[in-house]
């Protein structure tokens, strides 16, 4: 059987760090990359990773997607680009209709039916009349703050209320993220683009909220509500993508619920900034869950954001394979789980 082949479309923080992971995997190869910043484009991909290229065959990294991916071309596309489903849309699109599976970071893409309905029907169509599926995944949303959270309800006989808490460093990500979420800004500046919608905070609660809700079978009371504080450092940071002065912003402090018969019953709790042990803040994460039996789970310190974004989506490659053709999200494929043995092993099709 043929290795497993795989682009990258999108080769920052997030898709670079996938590069990796897959050179270090067997039965994968790498077949092509996309990125159209100028400090990489053009460039071979090893070059860019800093590791040896050895007898794997080159790999240049294109400015144009359309050179690289084409019919059939690759088994499964990576896409690290964007964070909201509109603007992730057209490169799916592309992809799906060259015949190509996708496993997208896209925050929303996690559970794109709680805010882009539409867009999550036009793109279930399209994948399943060119065979192929698509997936957002990630960190979180996509497993600690919705996924984990479901699964352990699978031990309750009832639930009545469902906390789930991440705080977390947001060092490990890219500028991207950085720029939604108010790092290195002022506090007027964070407000003002909270105002004008520059500042996203988060992007997440919408879709973990719903994929739990719809998952135990709750009925949610209208929209879901959320909040965005800026964390104001008291003293400098710096990270790989971002640089904080004392008294600027760091991060942001997230609150999110949804509401069931008119009560809370999903709660959402997350503040994240770069950093955060210089201010003695304590990274973890966490599920409280009201029921029968009560369940509270805690992992301290987090599970990395950088690195388990990463493995989520490269651990997924051999289930978005494997799955019937349309879109999918986390609670449609079975559990994730590193994959230590040869990639081809676990390909049905």
């Amino acid at each position: 059987m043929e290795n497993v082949k795989v682009i990258i479309w999108g080769f920052g923080a997030m898709g670079s760090g996938m590069a990796k992971m897959l050179l270090k995997k067997k039965g994968v190869d790498i077949v092509g990359v996309c990125d159209k910043a100028e400090a990489r484009k053009d460039k071979s991909m090893f070059e860019v990773l800093g590791v040896e290229k050895g007898d794997r065959p080159e790999v240049i990294i294109k400015g144009d997607p359309e050179e690289v991916i084409k019919e059939k071309s690759a088994d499964v596309v990576l896409l690290a680009t964007d964070s909201f489903t509109k603007n992730a849309f057209d490169k799916i699109k592309f992809v799906l209709e060259n015949g190509i599976n996708v496993v997208s970071t896209a925050e929303e893409m996690a559970y794109p039916q709680a805010q882009s309905p539409e867009l999550a029907k036009k793109m279930d169509k399209i994948a399943k009349e060119n065979g192929v599926s698509v997936l957002g995944t990630g960190i979180n949303p996509g497993l600690i703050m919705d996924l984990l959270v479901v699964v352990l309800t699978g031990a309750c006989e009832e639930v009545s209320h469902i906390e789930a808490e991440r705080v977390n460093s947001l060092s490990p990500f890219g500028r991207a993220v950085m720029e939604e979420q108010g790092v290195g800004v002022t506090k007027e500046e964070f407000e003002q683009g909270v105002k004008d919608n520059t500042i996203a905070g988060h992007v997440g609660f919408h879709e973990s909220i719903r994929m739990i809700a719809d998952a135990i079978g709750w009925k949610l009371d209208g929209q879901i509500s959320q909040s965005k504080d800026p964390i104001v450092s008291n003293v400098y940071r710096k990270a790989p993508y971002a640089e904080v002065q004392p008294g600027n912003v760091a991060g942001v402090k997230m609150l999110g619920h949804g509401m069931v018969d008119g009560e809370r019953k999903i709660e959402m709790i997350h503040p994240q900034q770069v950093e955060p042990q210089l201010e003695g803040v304590e990274t973890g994460d966490y599920i409280r869950i009201k029921g029968t039996p009560d369940i509270d789970m805690a992992i301290k310190p987090e599970v990395p954001g950088g690195i388990g974004t990463i493995a989520m989506c490269v651990n997924m490659i051999p289930h978005i394979i494997n799955a019937d053709a349309g879109l999918k999200t986390m609670l449609d494929l079975p559990v994730p789980r590193a994959i230590m043995g040869d990639m081809r092993e676990l390909i049905r099709k």
